[in-house]
């Protein structure tokens, strides 16, 4: 039995700004694509043709187009946006980066001859830029500023 395939029909206002927001500014790639594929399905374009163009899977097509179908009234732009995604929020900021750096770059503590992981942790909870930090969040934050500088 063949699916029925409940087609995008954009307003004059909805193309020119889809059309719009495709052409100019720094849009996130994803947010483009689904303004493309806005609107090559109100072009009356396939589902698979418009994922074989864009170079996406059927199901972000079939996604953009449900999340189009089912956007009441709601501004054609707010569809292009990313929902909230879930799972762990980001621990450290470019504060606390920025404070790892600083600290090792900073002469060692009396009594040490260089700053140690473990010596670097204890000092940002103690300054307190964070509430608590391991030897490896440290490292991982010194192997990511070393890595960007090269």
């Amino acid at each position: 039995m063949p699916r029925t395939q409940r087609f995008v029909t954009l307003t004059a206002e909805e193309r020119k700004a889809l059309a719009g927001f495709v052409s100019h500014g720094k849009k996130s790639a994803r947010a483009i694509t689904r303004a493309r594929t806005l609107l090559l399905l109100d072009e009356g374009k396939k589902e698979s043709e418009v994922a074989t163009l864009l170079g996406v899977s059927q199901g972000t097509i079939y996604n953009t187009r449900k999340k189009y179908l089912q956007k009441g009234h709601a501004p054609i732009l707010d569809l292009l946006q990313e929902a909230p995604r879930s799972g762990r929020p980001i621990t450290f900021d470019s504060r606390v980066e920025a404070k790892v750096t600083m600290l090792a770059c900073s002469t060692a503590p009396s009594g040490h001859s260089r700053w140690t992981l473990q010596l670097m942790a204890d000092k940002l909870v103690e300054l307190a830029v964070t509430e608590s930090i391991s030897r490896e969040s440290v490292r991982r934050v010194l192997k990511k500023t070393n890595s960007s500088r090269g």
